[in-house]
This record gives structure tokens, sequence and C-alpha cells, in this order.
């Protein structure tokens, strides 16, 4: 009984000596870069106490009060705001922790670049004693949008972020233009729905950039920025014709870009010089709709990269690579169709030359006809990783990968595909066969890749022109 009676004492005892210390589970708190005035994401640390006595902070305070904007939770207690940045006569019993919220609103810094906002979050003990904990993150101003509505003629550019909560509404009859080097950061409920014509016009060195808002990280090694589902993506309504997307990167959104269904007689889409990525829906989903597609490259989505229903499509110098890494029951690198459910969708033209359709499976390319509806396709100069067709007026020229071929085919035709980290790099490697396989297309579309960069008197098949990698 004593001997208990004595531990109970020494658990419950305090200590003012110099030498008894806390211990924290990081130093430093980085909360990555943010967007001035957006509240960020929650992080947190533990303090332990393993000095084999209690200790008692005489005080716990933001050094900097309320200037930096960050806010703090300490088991409880919450500095910022209203309430103060300081609370006292915070304990630790011996062998306990104490766990610590950490977020930050920052001001706005009036700077273009992201400028460093830094605390320190100070532990003051009975002994005298301080301990830090440095809070920091990068703050980047930007632009806040909500539910915006273009129902005229309008232009956003800037060369600082947009972020836009709720989404773009262009309004039949109105045309927004996005200009070039301009990244809108999109909120994970908003897109783009498109009643009027949208006209996103890049460069190979400023391309239009559609992403989402999170710029943090979701692990060390993982930014958001390449997890699927960020935002809603982009939609052209039936009232939509005469699009442009030119030099446009769009990734991480759930879909794409949707084209719903329209009048074959006039031309819905322009989809040049662009990339569609690590999409958890479609890449492009095109019904009934009339649809240009050039040098652009469409990879890693749930669904399939491209699905194709009715219309006329055509499509030059594209990479379809079908490596999706959040779910093996992926869809197509490439889907066309003349119908869907109930509905009849004839397709009048589906024509694709120079064009790689690749992926994970050993088919990658689906079809679904009736034959009571109109299908006429043309492959023409192609790498298709599905079973051998016999050349005909359909088929011409085409290499077939073999997907036992590891040594050249699926992901050995590109740069980079870690799926550990979630790095592509969809620029063709020097083993993959669709070097110098292609046809020289008339009226320049075998000038210059999606980079820019000048295709020779020998192009190549897909997206991209070959280039030595860098060491």
């Amino acid at each position: 009984m004593a001997m208990m009676l004595e531990a109970c004492s020494d658990d419950d005892s305090f200590t003012t000596s110099a030498s008894n210390l806390l211990t924290f589970s990081t130093d430093t708190v980085k909360l990555d870069t943010i967007f001035s005035k957006v509240p960020t994401a929650t992080k947190t640390f533990w303090v332990y106490n393993r000095s084999g006595n209690g200790i008692r902070c005489s005080r716990v305070r933001l050094e900097h009060g309320n200037q930096t904007g960050f806010r703090v939770n300490v088991d409880g207690v919450y500095l910022g705001g209203s309430q103060g940045y300081q609370t006292n006569d915070i304990e630790v019993r011996n062998k306990d922790s104490i766990r610590v919220f950490v977020e930050l609103t920052s001001p706005e810094n009036m700077q273009e670049k992201p400028t460093l906002i830094k605390d320190d979050l100070i532990f003051t003990l009975e002994s005298g004693v301080e301990q830090k904990v440095n809070l920091n993150a990068y703050a980047w101003d930007a632009e806040l949008r909500s539910d915006v509505v273009i129902s005229k003629d309008s232009t956003i550019s800037s060369s600082k972020p947009i972020v836009i909560y709720g989404g773009i509404t262009v309004e039949e009859g109105a045309t927004l233009t996005i200009g070039e080097g301009t990244t809108l950061y999109f909120h994970n409920d908003a897109g783009i729905d498109v009643y009027g014509k949208l006209n996103a016009q890049g460069t190979a060195e400023k391309n239009v950039v559609l992403r989402g808002d999170r710029i943090d990280r979701m692990f060390d090694y993982l930014p958001y920025d390449r997890v699927t589902g960020q935002w809603q993506g982009l939609r052209f309504h039936d009232t939509s014709y005469g699009n442009t997307l030119d030099y446009v990167d769009i990734h991480s959104t759930y879909n794409g870009v949707v084209c719903d269904s329209s009048s074959v007689e006039e031309l819905k889409l322009t989809l040049y010089n662009s990339m569609i990525h690590n999409c958890q829906g479609y890449g492009l989903l095109s019904k009934s709709s009339v649809v240009d597609v050039y040098n652009t490259q469409i990879t890693n989505t749930l669904n399939d990269c491209v699905a194709i229903y009715g219309g006329a499509v055509m499509m030059r110098h594209c990479t379809l690579a079908q490596f999706y890494p959040f779910d093996s029951n992926r869809g197509a690198a490439l889907r066309f169709a003349n119908y869907l459910d109930d509905a009849l969708y004839p397709l009048y033209q589906f024509e694709v030359y120079n064009s790689i359709v690749t992926g994970y499976a050993d088919d990658v390319v689906m079809t679904d006809f009736r034959e009571d509806v109109e299908a006429s396709y043309l492959f023409d100069h192609c790498l298709l990783r599905t079973p051998e067709i016999e050349a005909s007026d359909l088929i011409k020229d085409v290499i077939w990968e073999n997907p036992k071929d590891t040594i050249v085919g699926g992901v050995k035709n590109f740069y980079v595909v870690d799926t550990d980290n979630l790095i592509y790099d969809f620029r063709l490697s020097e083993v993959s066969l669709a070097r110098d396989a292609g046809t020289t297309l008339p009226n320049g579309y075998s000038a210059e890749d999606r980079k820019g960069v000048a295709r020779d008197e020998k192009p190549d098949i897909g997206a991209y022109e070959y280039q030595p990698q860098e060491p």
C-alpha cells in the first residue's frame, strides 16, 4: 500500500527543475503552400513528458499573437481570435502527453509570389525554460471568386492564381475567354458548365491550367494535385458550339471534358495541344458531337480515357494511355460505339491518325456496335494495344502492341510511369515502337508536337516527338 501511494505521489508531483523538459513529436509544423485568406487543413503534433516528473507550463503562447493568422488548440484550449493568443497553467503529467492542433488563415501579403509566414508556439515551463515549435507556411495571394456567371463576352486572365468556389457558368450567347498562362484553381464542388462558348487559348510556354485548389499534401510524398477527383471538370451542354481548348492542362478532376449530345451540323469542340490527365471519371466523353482532337494527351482515368458515342470525331497525333493507379477495374483507353443503353448515336465519322492507344490491360480498345446503326471508323499509322485485325481500308499501317512484350510495350513506351509516387511523363522513351512510325499529315498537322518541339520528316506516333531524356 505504501509503495502504491508513493507511486501515485510521484506521478502527481510537478517539478520546477530546469533539467526537466518536454519532448515534441516535431520541432517544425509545415503547412506547405496555402492561399491567403483561405483556411488551411488542420495539422497536429504531440507534446510528451518523459522527464520523470510532472511539468506545468506557466504559459503557452503564439510569439506574434494575431499578426500571422495561425490558430492553435493546445489540449482543448483554443489560442487565436477573440479568445487571445496565449493560455496559462497547462499541465503535462509524467509519462503523459497532450495533442496540439494547428491551422492558418494568412492575411494578404501583397506579393505576386508566395511569401514565407512563420511563428513560434512557445511553451514557458514553471522553471522559466522556454521551448518552441516553429510554425510556417508559404502564403500565396489569390483572387477568390464564387458562383461565377458569364452572361456576356468576358475574359479571365491573370498571373495570380484564381480560386473558384461553386463553379463557372457560361450562359447561352456568351463567350468566356481564358488567357494564356492563367491558372484556375477549382474547389471540390466547382467546374465549368458551358451553355455558350469557351475559348481557352494558351501557348506551348504558357498553358492555361485548370486544376483543384488543394495545394497542400495528402502525404509527405504526395501532393493533392496528383490525386483524382479534386474538382468537377468541364461540361459543354447541348446549346454549346465552337469551343476551343488550345494548350490547356486539365488534371486531377472528376470528368475531364464532357460533350453533351448536339447537332452534328456544327463543330462543338476543338481540343488542340492539350492534356487531360488523372480523372476519377472520364477523360473525354463525347455523345453525338463533332469534335476535333490534335496533339493531345488523355491519360489515367477511372472510366475510359476517351469514350465516343456517335457523332463525328477526328483524332491526330494523340496519346491515350490507361495506367490509372487507384482501381484495377479501370476503363478502356479508347471506347467508341453507335449506341448507349437505349439511345442510338450514329457514328458518322471516327478517324484516328498517328496516335498511341495503350495501357495495362491486354486490350484497351473497346467497340460496341449495333448493325442497324451507322458506324464509320478508320485507324491510320497508329500504335494499338488490342488483338490484331487484318489490314483493310479501315485499318492502315497499324502497329499491334503485344501485351506479352514488356521490353518495348505498355509502360516502356514512355519516359516515366511511377505508380508509387504517381509521377507520369508520357513523352516517348528510346525503345518505343512509336518512334519514326507515323506519316506526315497535311496542312501542317505534323509540324510540331504538344510541347512545341519540331517533328522531323519521319514523325513519331503520339502527341510527343521523341527527345533524349536529360540525365
